[in-house]
């Protein structure tokens, strides 16, 4: 029982983009968490990319036949005693399994590269990402990763941005919705005794950035504001209770747009090259063949805003 030629170059691009060893081993799971048979002649040569996958995300790819899913996270974080159709997690297991689509999950790898996605929302907050005119900065590591592999040098968890001229809180909240496409609102919180319209003129030095959940990389930073999808109740209050700003974006907000904007391009780059490098030695089996890398269409927070004045509610 082989996976296809197709799921494996797709696994070696991943890993050459995102190195497993940049990931953090003292709680994350990645790599590749299941490993389908093939199915011959049925899956395509395509790659369906999501933050979660829910059940809905499997669905989508099974009715897809792609050949494999890039779960940014993972789907088996704790260890699995049984596979029964009880339970949601595993009947998806169980029927990708069935249907011949490998998972590959990433995680904190994504977040630890050079250029990956800690860089990417560090972009968003200088104005990169969303402006022609960006804020003069330096970049720092919260966390450094030792001995990091060849080409990845500078990798690390979280990321430090100094501004040479502080911006106003109202700017870094204008970036940061336009960056991540928030049209439902940002969570903030400021330090009481900061009322009105001077909240929207804090002065932000610095910011503290975090994808995902930044409370224990966050905690006890000297900056100005923490920047993360999402910190407890006593994270937030210990926050702003020291002087900072906290900006939260919902957990999976601060990470789902980067697919589209940097992880998809750079993957449909890495898997020709992949091709090629295997066709040029003569070890390749999917010599010139063609091959989609697309967005989950069924993929979203859990999450909504809930308006009773509006439509679906009335």
């Amino acid at each position: 029982m082989e996976v296809s030629p197709f799921t494996k170059t797709v696994v070696a691009a991943v890993q050459n983009l995102y190195p497993q060893k940049l990931a953090d081993s003292s709680f994350d799971n990645t790599g590749l968490l299941l490993e389908a048979p093939c199915r011959q002649n049925y899956s395509k040569n395509s790659v369906l990319l999501t933050i979660d996958l829910t059940t809905a995300v499997a669905s989508e790819a099974i009715t897809r036949k792609d050949s494999i899913i890039i779960a940014y996270h993972p789907i088996i974080f704790r260890p699995l005693k049984s596979l029964t159709s009880r339970n949601s997690q595993q009947a998806t297991l169980l029927r990708l399994a069935q249907e011949g689509v490998s998972v590959y999950c990433p995680h904190t790898a994504v977040d630890a590269v050079p250029g990956g996605l800690n860089d990417w929302l560090a972009d968003i907050v200088t104005g990169k990402e969303t402006e022609s005119q960006i804020s003069l900065s330096n970049r720092s590591l919260i966390k450094p990763i030792p001995d990091c592999p060849i080409g990845f040098d500078g990798a690390g968890y979280g990321r430090i941005v100094r501004f040479h001229t502080p911006v106003s809180l109202k700017t870094v909240l204008e970036r940061i919705s336009n960056g991540l496409n928030a049209t439902n609102g940002l969570s903030v919180a400021v330090p009481q005794g900061i009322t009105g319209a001077s909240k929207s003129k804090i002065s932000i030095s610095s910011i503290g950035i975090c994808a995902g959940s930044g409370g224990s990389l966050l905690n006890g930073l000297d900056v100005d504001l923490l920047f993360t999808g999402e910190l407890s109740h006593h994270e937030a209050l210990a926050a702003i209770e020291g002087g900072k700003v906290v900006i939260t974006a919902g957990h999976s907000n601060t990470e789902r747009i980067f697919l589209r904007s940097r992880m998809r391009p750079l993957l449909l780059e890495k898997i020709r090259q992949e091709i090629n490098q295997k066709s040029t030695i003569g070890a390749s089996s999917v010599n010139n063949v063609n091959f989609s890398v697309d967005i989950s269409k069924s993929d979203r927070d859990p999450y909504d805003i809930v308006r009773l004045c509006d439509e679906d509610w009335k």
